[in-house]
Formats: C-alpha cells, sequence, structure tokens
C-alpha cells in the first residue's frame, strides 16, 4: 500500500478510538445530571454587541481580541460591498475588484483571496483546500449571513492554520417565532446591476428550516469582460432547536462565472493599456473564470448538562476552479505575438471532508467557576489539476502540458481553559496541528522535455501551537486584555512540491511561525459609547519564499528565509450623540431620545503601524499591504430600525502590492465614501434601499497583480425594492 494511503486510515482510527472515548464520558456525566440540561447554544445563538463573549458555546474569546459585526444594524449591502461590511473593523485591508471574489489582508499579509485568514461558514473552514491551498473562492451572500465574527491573535488556538486570524461568518437559521416567513430584495444599479435574494422559513413543531436563493449580475465598469453572473442556492433544516439535544442539516450550492479584464499600467508604449488616460480600459478581452461549490453539513449539539455541551461537525464539499487565460500579454499590456494565438487552460477540483467534535465543561476550584473546551478535527482534500495550452485565446481545452494529484491530510488535537479568579482571568491554550501534502505528477510536459523524472512525494510538518489570555474586568462591560499567542502557516502545494523543472526546494520546507502580542482596553457599558484600543507586535519567522539563482538549469530557489517584524496601535470608537444627550439631561439610561428621534452615531477604526523584513531577500522592505494608516470613519443613523442610513469613509495609506517593494507596485494612498440609506415605508412588510458608491468619483486602485493595475469602480449608484411577509 502507498504509505500516503496509510496515513490517513491510522490518523482516522486514532480520531474515531478518541471520538469514541469522549463520547462514553460525556454519557457517564449525562446519567447523573440530565436533570440539569438546559440549552446553552454553539451553533444557533444571538450575540450582541461589538465584541463576542468570554465564553461562546465551545468556544474562548477572554483575553483575546474580537469583533462581531452584526449586519442588521447597517443599511442593506448591495451586491456584498465588503467595504461596507468591514467599516468599523479596524486594520483589515480590502483589496477591491471587479469580480465577486474576497481578498481581505491584514497586518502586513498577502490580502489575494483571504489566503492568511482561517475563513468560516459557521465553524466550518471554506477555503479551497484549507493547507495546500487556502483561497476562498466562494463567500456566503451577505443577505443570508446574520453576523461577521473577527478573531485576532489567539484564533490559530482555536480554528487552526492561517496566521492574520479567523472571518466566521455566521449564517441565518430557521426562525423560531413563525411556521412561515418570506423575503424578497430586489435591486438595480449602475453597469447594468441586478440582484435578487429570496428567502424563505419557519418553525412547525420541532421541525424549521430556511432556505435562500441569491443572484447576482453586472456587465462591469470596463471597457469590456468586467461583466459578472452569480447564482447561489442554500438551505437549513433544525430538529429541535430549542432542546438539548439539537440537530442541523445545511446544504449549498454555488456558481459563478466571471471576466477579468485585465491589469493597467502607468508607462506608455507599444500595445499598453495607460492607467491615466484609459482607466476603464481592458487588456484582456478573454481572460474568464468560473468558481463552482456545493457543499453539505451536519452538526449536532449536546446540552449533556448545566455544565458541559458537545458539539459535532461533519461536512463535505466539492470545488471546481476553471479558468482560461490568453498567453502573450505583460503588465498592463495587450497580448502580441505568436502567443497571444494561444491560452492558459486551468482546471482545479477540491473533494474535501471534515470532522470536528467540540466540548465545553464548567468546574469549580476555589470558590470560582472554571470552563475548559477542547476537541479534535479531521480534514482531508484530494484535488486533481490539469493545466493545458489552448491552440486560441477562447479554447476551452487544449494539449495537457501538467497534470498532478495532489491531497491533504490533517489532524489536529486543542484545549483551552479559562480560570476565572473574582475579575481576573487567565486562559492558557494548546493546539498540536499534523498536516501531510502528498502532489503526484501525472503528466509534466517541461520535466519531460529535460529528462527530469515525475514528481511523487509527500512532506509532513507538525505544529505545536501555545498561547496565554489575560484579561481584568473593571465591570461586565469593561475590560483589559493580553494576548500573547503562536500561530503557522504551512507550505502550499506550489511550494512544496513546485512542477516547473526551474525551480527547486530548498532542504525541508517548514512552517512559517508567528508570534502574535497584543495588549488593550474595550468597553461597552452603556448604549451610547463603545470603545476597544490595543497596541500589537507581529513576529513572523522562518517565511516560506522564493530567490532568483544562476545554477545550471535552476533559476529559482523556494526556501525558508524571510522574517519580519510588524507593530502598531488600533482604535476602535463609536458614540451615540443621541443617547449621550439624553443620559446628560434626563438621566436615565439613555433610550428616550433614542426611541424617539433615533441615533446618530459616529464612529472611528483607526490603525497606525509599521513593519519591516529583518532578514531574508527581502530585508529592509515593507510587507504588502501594509500601509502606515488604515482609517475608517463616518456617520449612522437608526430609527426603530425603521430607517437605517450610513455615510462611511475609508482612507488608507500608501503602500506596495509585492514583499520586494518594486515600483510598479506601489498603491498610492487613497480616500473613497459611500452613502447607503434603507426605509420601511409601509408597515413592517415593504422597505426602499438605495445608496451611492465611491461618491465623490475618486479615482484610485487598491490592488495590483501580475497583470497590472486593477482599478476600483467610479461612482455608482443603486435602488431597489424589499418585501417581507
Amino acid at each position: 500500500m502507498n504509505k500516503f494511503y496509510a496515513i490517513p486510515q491510522k490518523v482516522a482510527s486514532l480520531f474515531v478510538m478518541t471520538l469514541m472515548g469522549l463520547n462514553t464520558l460525556l454519557a457517564q456525566e449525562a446519567v447523573v445530571k440530565m436533570e440539569e440540561v438546559q440549552v446553552r447554544a454553539d451553533y444557533d445563538r444571538e450575540v450582541s454587541g461589538a465584541f463576542l463573549p468570554d465564553v461562546d458555546g465551545t468556544k474562548i474569546h477572554a483575553g483575546k481580541k474580537t469583533s462581531s459585526i452584526d449586519l442588521e444594524q447597517i443599511p442593506e449591502v448591495s451586491m456584498d460591498n465588503y467595504r461596507q461590511v468591514i467599516s468599523k473593523t479596524p486594520g483589515l485591508v480590502l483589496a477591491e475588484e471587479s469580480t465577486p471574489l474576497l481578498s481581505i489582508g491584514y497586518r502586513g499579509y498577502d490580502p489575494h483571496r483571504t489566503q492568511f485568514f482561517q475563513v468560516l461558514e459557521d465553524g466550518i473552514p471554506i477555503h479551497a483546500d484549507m493547507v495546500g491551498y487556502p483561497e476562498a473562492y466562494y463567500t456566503p451572500p451577505l443577505d443570508a449571513v446574520e453576523s461577521v465574527e473577527v478573531v485576532r491573535g489567539g484564533a490559530a488556538l482555536m480554528y487552526g492554520p492561517q496566521p492574520a486570524g479567523a472571518i466566521n461568518f455566521v449564517m441565518k437559521k430557521p426562525p423560531l417565532d413563525t411556521p412561515f416567513t418570506l423575503e424578497s430584495t430586489n435591486i438595480l444599479g449602475s453597469f447594468d446591476m441586478y440582484s435578487n435574494f429570496t428567502s424563505f422559513g419557519g418553525t412547525v413543531g420541532k421541525f424549521g428550516y430556511y432556505g435562500y436563493y441569491d443572484h447576482q449580475q453586472t456587465d462591469g465598469f470596463r471597457e469590456a469582460n468586467s461583466d459578472f453572473f452569480l447564482n447561489a442556492w442554500g438551505g437549513t433544516f433544525a430538529l429541535d432547536a430549542t432542546g438539548p439535544v439539537r440537530w442541523y442539516l445545511n446544504a449549498t450550492a454555488y456558481d459563478e462565472t466571471h471576466g477579468e479584464p485585465g491589469g493597467l499600467t502607468l508607462e506608455d508604449g507599444p500595445n499598453t493599456v495607460n492607467y491615466n488616460t484609459d482607466r476603464d480600459g481592458t487588456s484582456r478581452f478573454h481572460d474568464r473564470m468560473r468558481v463552482s461549490r456545493y457543499a453539505v453539513s451536519v452538526i449536532n449539539e449536546w446540552d449533556v448538562s448545566d455544565r458541559t455541551l458537545f458539539t459535532f461537525r461533519t461536512w463535505f464539499d466539492y470545488y471546481l476552479r476553471f479558468s482560461r487565460r490568453q498567453n502573450g500579454g505583460g503588465f498592463g499590456t495587450l497580448p502580441t505575438g505568436p502567443k497571444a494565438q494561444t491560452n492558459q487552460i486551468e482546471n482545479q477540483q477540491f473533494y474535501t471532508y471534515g470532522a470536528e467534535p467540540r466540548m465545553s465543561h464548567n468546574w469549580d476550584w476555589l470558590e470560582n467557576t472554571h470552563t475548559l473546551t477542547g476537541g479534535m478535527m479531521f480534514y482531508y482534500d484530494w484535488s486533481p489539476r490539469v493545466d493545458e495550452t489552448g491552440n486560441s485565446p477562447t479554447a476551452m481545452t487544449g494539449s495537457t502540458v501538467n497534470q498532478s494529484n495532489r491531497e491533504s491530510v490533517y489532524y489536529s488535537l486543542f484545549a483551552e481553559n479559562l480560570f476565572q479568579f473574582g475579575s481576573f482571568s487567565i486562559t492558557p491554550g494548546f493546539r498540536l496541528e499534523n498536516i501531510w501534502q502528498s502532489v503526484r505528477e501525472l503528466v509534466n510536459k517541461s520535466s519531460f522535455q529535460t529528462g527530469k523524472p515525475l514528481q511523487d512525494e509527500t512532506i509532513y510538518n507538525f505544529a505545536p501551537l501555545f498561547g496565554l489570555g489575560l484579561e481584568y474586568d473593571f465591570t461586565p462591560e469593561v475590560a483589559v486584555y493580553a494576548n500573547v499567542s503562536q500561530a503557522y502557516r504551512p507550505p502550499i502545494f506550489t511550494q512544496a512540491v513546485p512542477t516547473s523543472p526551474n525551480i527547486a526546494v530548498v532542504g525541508n520546507l517548514q512552517e512559517s511561525n508567528i508570534v502574535n502580542y497584543e495588549i488593550g482596553f474595550q468597553g461597552e457599558p452603556v448604549d451610547w459609547i463603545t470603545w476597544d484600543t490595543s497596541v500589537f507586535l507581529i513576529d513572523n519567522s522562518d517565511q516560506i519564499g522564493s530567490r532568483a539563482v544562476n545554477d545550471g538549469p535552476i533559476t529559482t530557489v523556494i526556501e525558508n528565509s524571510g522574517r519580519s517584524i510588524v507593530y502598531g496601535w488600533d482604535l476602535y470608537t463609536e458614540v451615540d450623540f443621541v443617547g449621550a444627550a439624553n443620559a446628560a439631561w434626563n438621566k436615565d439610561d439613555g433610550k428616550g431620545w433614542v426611541d424617539r428621534y433615533g441615533s446618530i452615531s459616529a464612529y472611528t477604526a483607526l490603525t497606525l503601524q509599521k513593519g519591516q523584513f529583518i532578514n531574508g531577500p527581502n530585508d529592509g522592505k515593507t510587507p504588502q499591504y501594509l500601509s502606515d494608516y488604515v482609517l475608517r470613519l463616518g456617520l449612522t443613523y437608526n430609527w426603530r430600525d425603521r430607517i437605517k442610513a450610513a455615510f462611511m469613509g475609508n482612507f488608507m495609506g500608501s503602500t506596495y502590492a509585492a514583499d520586494n517593494n518594486t515600483a510598479d507596485r506601489f498603491i498610492p494612498a487613497y480616500n473613497v465614501w459611500d452613502l447607503t440609506v434603507e426605509a420601511k415605508v409601509y408597515k413592517d412588510n415593504v422597505s426602499v434601499i438605495a445608496g451611492v458608491n465611491n461618491v465623490f468619483n475618486k479615482d484610485y486602485y487598491a490592488r495590483i497583480r501580475a497583470d497590472g493595475i486593477d482599478p476600483a469602480a467610479p461612482r455608482n449608484w443603486y435602488a431597489g425594492v424589499k418585501v417581507e411577509f
């Protein structure tokens, strides 16, 4: 038997035996304490406020920097505009593009496809392959999302790979208070934009259901080939959602196709498309990409007692990533020459299975109640890839250049314990990460031509992670916190086993090691003021990078070589002026005037930061997308949730889109403002929606890729109607 295939069997056996033992222990406790059962939901629960609670089901957030983004508190977000979603979250960097795909960076991490975050949907990873190919081509439609959770620092102890933190989309669940409800939103806008979101749900007896359909389409603002067409479906079935044992079955489908209009340049010359003279121009007229994803998951929650909660998640998903890209083009230049009559066709598929049991248990010691959480995760992905060369710019098939089968096996054990001593808490934690990656080449045309044999490689990485969180609560709503925790970045497929005969790996690649330090002060003592301020430092060593060499046929080597230090200050504050005035003059809780006139809030989300590489090939350079400042500020208005309005500004300092800081990857400072309104016009049944993005029509760009500058959209409008029954 192939040595690699024996590994999953051993890991799976250990996983099953451990799970059986955990269930046995829980069952023994249940015999004694079943009469004490109370619901402590982990999956379908309400989280209010700007921060996540110290203990949230089977997860501990005490001593960590967290954000909770409630999408119901802002006006309708059209076409999944994440600039508005993250408006109150310090430090996040959105690399804007014309496609519906999401790219978010943070504190010097590459934003492309949000690959340095662990991205989850209801706690389940949604990267194509969270280990070997961690790109989030899929994200759920925001109309189906209840809230977005962001965890920094200690997120790796909770969710595993990727050092920037975790972004968890908390999906809407079957409503418990009605047997049937229906909602439909239709929006029209600039560039022939149209979107429809329709959902329905309810609960009858012990059975709950929720389903949605999402459609988005636009021609885009570029000269040509910036259109996209998206369809998404989802459904949740719940059994006994308010009982001590709860079951949820989820299924989603997603399919989108978009054009890639290519990048622009600041240079003049033959076949160039210049940003300054034609910012809406197109340099790639035939490049297209398609993403499809189908997923199903089962979630079980069991209130074993009033002190113990057990959860189990298992899931399967299938990804298709298909693209065709014309050859012969350069940075902001049109394809020319003989190569322009051919294209590159890339077909990647991902078949993923995962399972994760977790538990939390409250226990007493020294007259205080403490909380232990722990669990394990098993994850397997099989990913065939085929690269072809087509004989025309629009070819969908061609001659095979590379073909390989890739596999990832991942197994982790983790635990954290919240020691509570009055107002002071200490939370140590650990996570033991085991990763096996394999690449088996079936075809490699370049290797065949040079006489290099096909590769069949397996690598193993073990990453023990440890962390410590501290928190002191002055009141239940005001606290100081501190956290030091480890994270890591495993090698991805193309680094671990490169397919080019001109690329070599130096030694055995190890995972990049990251240590996060953060100290902060946060509070939400009354309804009309919220703040969170912190200082941070990130030490990122053993970074995996490439270096040019001149060693015969080898022109590039991949190695652990880089180290960077990033440090800075985060500030988030929000004040409701009406609530503050009411509290000052009426001496009540600040809600009287708010209920009568509505709340008018001003917010600021500011990050000041510095960083550089301190060794390796980029020594002295600044990590990509690390601007000196990231500032978001604005005003919001909310009257009884019937009228909601927001005026939101984003200011970004200059930065580079590559770690080597070359001139063609420089992104100048920019600012952009959005205005959005939502108002109920007939009872609670009919609402109107309207907005203007990039109100002042700023010319800017927030993303540069290998094909050139990706311009951001000019001023555009949208308007629509939402109907609810």
